[in-house]
């Protein structure tokens, strides 16, 4: 490998936006290889099933590497790329036909302490620990597929992208009061449904 395509490999996001905003081919095509497992992964969360998966992806990227001109802040690249993929995965389910599902906000609910982790699995592993991880993100998956589908939005936004409450009211069009609101009853559903596995 040349030190050229090293040093591309090396650096930042944020460095990445700016040169791939500047026309620089190579600064793209690294930013797209760095995010596409993890479009792909949100959109596995996001869809309840893994129908198209791969197609929405690319999807996805190519919107990305066509308006990534547009992004005004290179700092806010993570929360402009949700906003893509939410409106992405919106735009299947409207083709589908499928009326998103409608939560009722009279709801009295108290929050608990639990926090949604997945623990990536070590290569080191033995190959029982691996069956143990593989099968817990199984049930993980499962569980958060089953979520309303607005709770299963707020709650990858949250715990897979790391984006702040501010963030995620941004990108599902919703107030910070409303975003916290499904994020806490989306880990009281999932606390329920994994409390015997986790």
């Amino acid at each position: 490998m040349s030190d050229h395509k090293l040093l591309y490999k090396k650096m930042p996001i944020e460095e990445l936006v700016v040169l791939s905003q500047k026309d620089d081919i190579k600064a793209l095509e690294t930013l797209i290889k760095k995010i596409q497992s993890g479009v792909y992964a949100t959109l596995s969360y996001l869809s309840k099933s893994n129908d198209n998966l791969s197609d929405l992806t690319q999807e996805v990227l190519l919107k990305v590497a066509k308006n990534i001109i547009n992004l005004k802040n290179p700092k806010y690249f993570k929360g402009w790329l949700n906003q893509i993929i939410t409106n992405t995965y919106y735009d299947e389910m409207r083709k589908k036909k499928k009326i998103p599902e409608t939560i009722s906000i009279d709801y009295n609910y108290e929050p608990l302490n639990f926090s949604l982790k997945i623990e990536i699995p070590d290569k080191k592993n033995k190959p029982i620990e691996k069956c143990i991880t593989s099968e817990c993100e199984r049930l993980i998956k499962s569980a958060i597929r089953e979520l309303p589908e607005a709770f299963r939005i707020a709650i990858i936004l949250r715990e897979f992208q790391g984006l702040s409450y501010e963030e995620i009211a941004q990108t599902t069009n919703s107030n910070v009061g409303t975003v916290k609101s499904r994020i806490s009853r989306a880990r009281i559903r999932l606390q329920e449904a994994l409390k015997n596995y986790i």
